[in-house]
Order: structure tokens, then C-alpha cells, then sequence
């Protein structure tokens, strides 16, 4: 079972960075919405991924990583546990430096193909929440 290192956690929060939210729209309902915000709080660029592309929070969104130009620090996986595993790979291919899989998003296989592939890997956590616990935001 995955057990998140906490200097990891740590050093995403804080550090700077390009944060891609798969799954973020512009449905305020959703946790990606305001954990985005909250990112944009912290400091950090993000940008949103979805089939729509639509722009969240002033930030032009695309429709897949593939179509994201520049790097990317970090993908944040807002997406169901079935389906977190291919955008894990995206981000391996893209050359992403970390994943980030939120809370409740569990993929035990995936996690070691990127932990493999040299990315940072957080799962089943939220930037929300612990960065709060950190005393940022």
C-alpha cells in the first residue's frame, strides 16, 4: 500500500509550479474548483484539463495533457480511480516531474509505474487539506 512522503507533499505545496488539473471545469460543485483556487492561493499556474477545454479561473483549459503546451510540475488527477491509471501514463509521457492523485483516487499500479518512471507520486490526498495542515493558505 502507498504511503505518501511527507518532505514530497511538502516540497509540492510549497515550491513553485505548474500545476495540470484533469478534471477541472467550471462546475463550482466540484473539489477540483475550489482546490484550483486554492492552488492559484498558493501561488502556483495551473491549468485546467477536460474534454470541454474550457477556461477556469482565468486560465485557458485543454482538452487532454497531450494538447498542454510547456512543462508541467505537476498533474493533479481529478478523475475516478478506473480511469487515474492512463492519465497517470499521460503525465509520464508529457514528462510531468510529479502526480498527484486526490483523495480517493487509488491506483496502486499506476503509482509504482510512476514512481518507476521518476515522478514524485502523491494518492489519496488533497492539496486542500494539507497544505492547511502545513499552515499555508
Amino acid at each position: 500500500m502507498h504511503t505518501n512522503d511527507p518532505a514530497v507533499v511538502d516540497r509540492l505545496l510549497r515550491g513553485p509550479g505548474r500545476w495540470a488539473v484533469v478534471g477541472l471545469s467550471t462546475n463550482r460543485d466540484r473539489a477540483a474548483f475550489g482546490v484550483a483556487a486554492y492552488l492559484q492561493r498558493l501561488g502556483k499556474t495551473i491549468v485546467p484539463v477536460h474534454p470541454s477545454a474550457p477556461v477556469v479561473h482565468d486560465e485557458q483549459g485543454y482538452a487532454s495533457l497531450a494538447d498542454v503546451p510547456g512543462d508541467i510540475d505537476v498533474v493533479d488527477v481529478f478523475v475516478n480511480s478506473s480511469l487515474a491509471g492512463a492519465v497517470v501514463d499521460e503525465a509520464v509521457a508529457r514528462g510531468a516531474r510529479a502526480v498527484w492523485l486526490q483523495l480517493g483516487v487509488v491506483d496502486e499500479a499506476a503509482a509504482e509505474r510512476a514512481r518507476a518512471a521518476g515522478l514524485d507520486v502523491v494518492m489519496d490526498a488533497c492539496p486542500a487539506i494539507e497544505g492547511p495542515a502545513r499552515g499555508l493558505g
